[in-house]
């Protein structure tokens, strides 16, 4: 998962761009890069970390212009080099640079294509560097050294028409203006607002609209699927829907995890998608678990707090924050590496023991991915003096891979698998374990936008929204990641190699 930021102001639009990263900096952990127009040239910083520890002041006062795109990254197949942080630009034609969130499902294919066809060299495995090049070629097909609205649309049609997978995304044009479009599905989401000022009117696109908020531009809408919206340098805006059968159908699973609650995606609202989430789960558990005694109902913080009260509230059972959570560490679902997921959850969260001592405790997560972090959780709380420890998860058993940018591309991986719900239970020392139900879910997303018939569910239910997903596909994906995996190890060997040699010199 990503996130990108784009701004066409009236004045320097650095400051708006770095504040934008920040807000949504859960969304990736991993890298930042910032990109500027100022006299026809890209001004251009990005590396490995967090948005703070990229940009220092040297930095911000070097990315001059009015016009900008930003992007926070993490890796979906294993790899955390630098030189894959985005943006990602072409020299040709025009000048043009990309950020994108989401991941190609064709990506192989269209390596090949664009060499044999566009003659076009990828350096990186990003498909983000792909993607880049296939809009490249497409507007190199303009005979005009002046784009109009017209060929910049054309040219995300055919985009469209190469392309397949999960992409938001936010493009500069040199001497011509700022592209965003998203795929014909809406996999990803993508929010527009602007805002107005002495000067005229600045417009941004953001991962999620509480970018926009931060920045104090007004929401106006999302991207529709498959649309293109063009702002020129001088705030001129145009959009056009660029699919033939565009369909809304958002992944659920940002409602359930990586979004902030206070963003509103598609028309509905994070928050009141998982107040529903835990109505839903409350009155499963309340037919399901009527004779056992919960004494208190705990959230593991923070995405499942919202969840976990209203749990407490259908209960009718005292609701309490039972762990404290360490604010540097990082997300550990987005962690590159089960290694240092393993090694933050104890630096992540501490228990409160009186909150657990001799009482029957509902511990109540977002979800359950690999179940590493959930058994460690229970294991805490049983050490802090729990009776019992019962674990609700306000997602269904995440079955199947990730092929749309989310970092789980292994079934191999996932505790669910292949396993039933006394197994789960099990393997991760729970007493008792409850899921919520897949439709009770799309219920409680849904309840907040009618319009949208079908969701992107594929992790609980194993159904790609794409249709061009199949076993070889997956097999080959898990191929790849554990080579990755294999390459950043030995990476990290030689690079320890390389210290010790330098402390004997």
């Amino acid at each position: 998962m990503c996130g990108i930021v784009g701004i066409v102001g009236t004045s320097p639009v650095s400051q708006a761009l770095y504040d934008g990263l920040t807000v949504i900096q859960h969304r990736g952990q991993d890298a930042a890069g910032i990109v500027t127009i100022s006299d026809n040239k890209f001004r251009l910083r990005k590396g490995n970390g967090l948005v703070k520890d990229v940009f220092h002041t040297r930095h911000m006062l070097r990315l001059q212009g009015d016009i900008g795109i930003g992007h926070v990254r993490y890796p979906t197949a294993g790899t955390s080099s630098s030189s894959e942080a985005q943006p990602f630009f072409s020299n040709s034609p025009y000048g043009i640079s990309l950020a994108h969130n989401g991941n190609l499902t064709n990506a192989e294919e269209l390596a090949k294509w664009l060499y044999n066809n566009a003659r076009r060299h990828v350096n990186t495995t990003s498909d983000s560097e792909l993607l880049l090049n296939v809009f490249a070629h497409e507007l190199q097909k303009s005979d005009s050294l002046d784009l109009t609205p017209e060929e910049i649309f054309k040219a995300v049609s055919n985009v469209h028409r190469h392309v397949r997978g999960a992409y938001a995304t936010v493009a500069l044009i040199v001497g011509h203006g700022l592209v965003a479009f998203r795929d014909p599905h809406g996999i990803r989401p993508l929010a527009f607002g602007k805002r107005e000022t002495e000067k005229g009117t600045e417009y941004m696109v953001a991962s999620e609209s509480v970018a926009l908020d931060a920045c104090d531009f007004e929401f106006i809408r999302d991207v529709a699927p498959g649309e293109a919206i063009f702002i020129t340098e001088d705030g001129q805006l145009f959009s056009q829907q660029c699919a033939q059968n565009p369909a809304y159908n958002p992944c659920i699973f940002e409602f359930v995890y990586f979004a902030r609650p206070d963003s509103t995606m598609d028309k509905m609202s994070v928050y009141g998608s998982r107040v529903e989430m835990g109505t839903a789960l409350g009155k499963k558990i309340s037919r399901e678990w009527e004779e056992d005694q919960i004494d208190v109902v705990i959230p593991i913080p923070e995405t499942s707090c919202d969840i976990a009260l209203q749990i407490a509230n259908e209960l009718n059972i005292p609701y309490r924050q039972g762990f404290v959570k360490n604010r540097y560490v990082g997300r550990t679902f987005i962690m590159p590496g089960q290694a240092e997921r393993k090694k933050s959850v104890r630096r992540k969260l501490n228990a409160i023991g009186a909150e657990f001592k001799g009482k029957n405790v509902l511990l109540v997560d977002d979800s359950i991915v690999r179940g590493t972090t959930s058994g460690q959780i229970i294991e805490m709380a049983r050490k802090a003096g729990a009776k019992k420890v019962y674990f609700a998860s306000a997602a269904p058993e995440v079955r199947f891979p990730n092929v749309y940018g989310i970092d789980m591309p292994s079934a191999n991986e996932l505790i669910a698998h292949g396993r039933e719900n006394e197994d789960i239970c099990e393997l991760i020392g729970a007493d008792k374990l409850i899921y919520q139900d897949l439709e009770d879910l799309i219920s409680a997303v849904g309840k907040g936008n009618k319009d949208i018939k079908e969701f992107e569910t594929s992790v609980f239910n194993g159904h790609y929204i794409t249709q061009d997903i199949d076993h070889d596909y997956l097999e080959q994906l898990d191929a790849l990641r554990n080579n990755d995996t294999k390459e950043d190890s030995d990476k990290e060997a030689d690079s320890i190699l390389d210290l010790h040699n330098e402390g004997a010199e």
